[in-house]
């Protein structure tokens, strides 16, 4: 099977309602996706507006120079105007596109389907012309006459492109009848590559998209977070995720999909629903019981992939619907260890407030010294503590500056140590005068090149 992802986050996800990349912004995140592996960049449309063009530009010359490697794709009208602009900032490949459902050859274009064939032609042999290579998008393809798609893909193909974009434009495919579709098109038309574009108006962008793979599709368009018209094209992250696990192709490096995602979720100002699939904040966190204790016994019970194999790492909530299991589970991690007596009452208290919508670590501790009576929870010290790491003179004996430096007054203990500093001294002061001066006093000790203060802002 042959499948690779061109990414649309530059052009249909900037056709994102409010979103507006800056020319620096599209670099980065065209560099980002080349980064993650991405077969396609469709960096824009440069016909829109002059930062679009100064963006793409700006792609095709990192192109150039080796800084990218993806193909880079610039959008076009069947106009020639828009050609000559794709073609003039050297574009690897243009993709032209043309309404050809009945709807839109008779609400948009106001041609017929003689004349839409007849302008689709010209526009890609005049493309041809440029030396450019071409995808033609049939847009709204899933709701034109079956025969008259095929006659366009034809006429497509014939005039020189080598690539079709099957465009669900509103979304209303489900996963049979796309399987069905592009079977059916690379059989009649078998002499090109097929793309999906697939809108998730029904919410089954993914599922049509691998699909149309089954199908005979080999390019599947996606942006990241799901972003595009109204509510967005295929998910790059969850596609991506779904090919490797049904099909073992690594059409991307997994990895890196939490990097693209709070880019372009910060440059785009929409945040990412934290249920959303892969990098949502939640997608590896578990909450009922009887799911804590099977991670903690084997994590496939309940995750369908490691979380590590997309840069991430599974966690788990405490709650009313919490389980002894991961009760102790997580006392452990912090460090603490609770008879089973003391985890029984914890959770007791846990279950009578059901209102709580989740327990901090702090919460957990404040609940524990509760129970036990101990101090467990770290406090804020009583008076100014700090750590001072000190550098010696590379020609003195650190033994010596050791002894100075345990007579001084404030300083509590001192330690000789490896690594980057020879010593390190723990003190403690009243107040900031008082801190300056056994921080001076250490400093005046004969050997001292240099020193580094931390506070101790918390302790147990």
């Amino acid at each position: 099977m042959k499948v690779g992802i061109l990414d649309s986050t530059l052009r249909e996800g900037e056709q994102t309602p409010g979103v507006v990349f800056t020319v620096e912004q599209r670099v980065e995140i065209a560099k980002t996706l080349s980064q993650l592996g991405v077969s396609m960049i469709e960096a824009g449309h440069p016909a829109v507006s002059p930062d679009i063009y100064e963006g793409i530009k700006r792609i095709i010359k990192l192109k150039k120079e080796g800084e990218i490697t993806s193909e880079i794709l610039g959008h076009s009208r069947a106009v020639k105007k828009d050609i000559e602009t794709v073609a003039e900032i050297e574009a690897d490949r243009i993709a032209i596109f043309y309404g050809i459902s009945d709807i839109h050859l008779k609400a948009k274009t106001k041609n017929t389907r003689e004349e839409a064939l007849q302008i689709i032609a010209e526009m890609i042999s005049y493309a041809k012309s440029h030396g450019l290579k071409i995808r033609f998008t049939a847009e709204d393809a899933t709701r034109a006459d079956l025969q008259y798609l095929v006659e366009v893909i034809k006429t497509a193909r014939d005039a020189g492109a080598d690539r079709i974009g099957i465009a669900d434009t509103v979304g209303i495919l489900y996963p049979q009848k796309t399987r069905e579709l592009f079977s059916y098109l690379t059989q009649q038309v078998p002499e090109v590559e097929y793309d999906i574009h697939a809108h998730n108006d029904l919410g089954l962008a993914v599922a049509n998209s691998l699909a149309a793979v089954e199908g005979g599709a080999t390019i599947i368009h996606t942006t990241v977070n799901g972003l595009g018209e109204r509510v967005g094209i295929t998910p790059l992250q969850t596609v991506a995720a779904a090919l490797k696990y049904h099909f073992n192709i690594d059409v991307v490096k997994l990895e890196l999909l939490p990097k693209i995602s709070s880019l372009v979720e910060k440059y785009s100002g929409i945040p990412t629903p934290p249920n959303f699939p892969i990098t949502g904040d939640y997608a590896f966190i578990h909450k009922a019981g009887i799911h804590v204790q099977g991670i903690l016994n084997d994590p496939r019970s309940y995750e369908f992939m490691p979380p590590e194999t997309f840069g991430r790492t599974r966690d788990y909530v405490i709650d009313k619907y919490t389980g002894k299991h991961a009760l102790k589970d997580r006392f452990e991690r912090l460090g603490v260890n609770l008879t089973e007596e003391e985890l029984e009452q914890v959770l007791a208290k846990i279950k009578s407030n059901p209102s709580v919508r989740f327990y901090r670590d702090v919460d957990l501790l404040e609940i524990a010294e509760d129970v036990t009576g101990k101090i467990l929870k770290p406090r804020p010290p009583e008076k100014i503590e700090g750590i001072i790491s000190i550098k010696c003179d590379s020609n003195i004996y650190t033994t010596a500056v050791t002894r100075r430096l345990s007579v001084i007054q404030g300083v509590k203990e001192v330690m000789e140590i490896s690594g980057d500093y020879d010593i390190i001294a723990k003190i403690e002061a009243k107040d900031t005068t008082e801190l300056n001066t056994i921080v001076e006093n250490i400093r005046s000790v004969k050997g001292v090149a240099s020193t580094l203060t931390s506070l101790v802002l918390k302790k147990m």
